[in-house]
């Protein structure tokens, strides 16, 4: 009996709430949907919240309260896990609002949004370089700001992933080997470009390898005419991998390739 009634004043608050609500988008009082929409916000009733303000905005354009009113929208949408709206309505307020006391919040919020969408490493990037980029906005123009820290740490963590989904686009040519083609080349080639684009990627050791791997692995299909020249490229890149890493776990396979290349040069 007793949860019975709790279900019924559970239903009825909702039922009140929902009249309240749609009381409120019906009416004509502009300062009360904006005080109700604060409520709604405090609340953490985001939806609703961004709808009014959203509602009331043209009547306070170009007075003191339509920069606030704008943030508040993108955060309600925040709020509701709308990155997307969010995203658009910060980089309104930055657009509209350039030097506002919100600005530099929102030039960060723009990226962190792109940041939240970003998807896992085998998907398509799109988002993860429009955060990259975002971010790389910010700290143009708040490089000593409040969350220059925050944003420089997702900006490390989201070249890493770049740096991740190409390293796994060498490992997939690696893989298909001679199907269809040079692969090997290719994983060789994907891998060099990745380094370059990212040198201090912790991935940096794992692509060397895939060099080194892919190297060998074309000189020993090659046409006897091409044998040593790529067993000797096989080589240099054993030497440029245990400098570069002479503490790898991987030594005792580099050695074995190098053991293995040298019997096919001659001195």
């Amino acid at each position: 009996m007793r949860k019975n009634i709790l279900y019924i004043l559970l239903l009825l608050m909702v039922l009140v709430s929902c009249s309240r609500y749609d009381k409120l988008l019906k009416s004509s009082d502009n300062q009360l949907k904006y005080e109700e929409a604060k409520k709604y916000y405090a609340e953490k009733s985001y939806l609703r919240a961004a709808t009014l303000f959203e509602a009331v905005a043209p009547y306070y354009k170009g007075t003191e309260l339509s920069h606030e009113l704008l943030y508040l929208t993108a955060q309600s949408y925040y709020g509701n896990q709308d990155y997307f709206a969010a995203s658009n309505y910060y980089n309104t307020y930055t657009k509209t609002f350039p030097t506002g006391k919100h600005a530099e919040e929102c030039w960060f919020m723009i990226a962190y949004c792109k940041y939240l969408q970003s998807p896992d490493a085998r998907l398509d990037q799109a988002e993860t370089i429009e955060a990259i980029k975002g971010f790389e906005e910010f700290l143009e123009l708040y490089p000593s700001g409040e969350k220059s820290a925050e944003a420089n740490k997702y900006l490390n963590e989201l070249q890493e992933k770049l740096a991740y989904k190409s390293f796994l686009s060498a490992k997939l040519y690696y893989d298909l080997g001679n199907y269809l083609g040079n692969n090997y080349l290719s994983s060789i080639i994907t891998a060099q470009n990745t380094i370059k684009a990212y040198p201090n990627t912790k991935y940096k050791e794992d692509l060397a390898l895939l060099i080194l791997r892919a190297k060998f692995k074309q000189a020993e299909l090659s046409v006897p005419a091409r044998k040593e020249e790529r067993y000797r490229e096989t080589i240099d890149e054993y030497y440029s991998f245990t400098n570069d890493f002479p503490e790898s776990k991987h030594l005792k396979e580099a050695q074995n390739i190098f053991n293995t290349s040298k019997n096919f040069v001659k001195d």
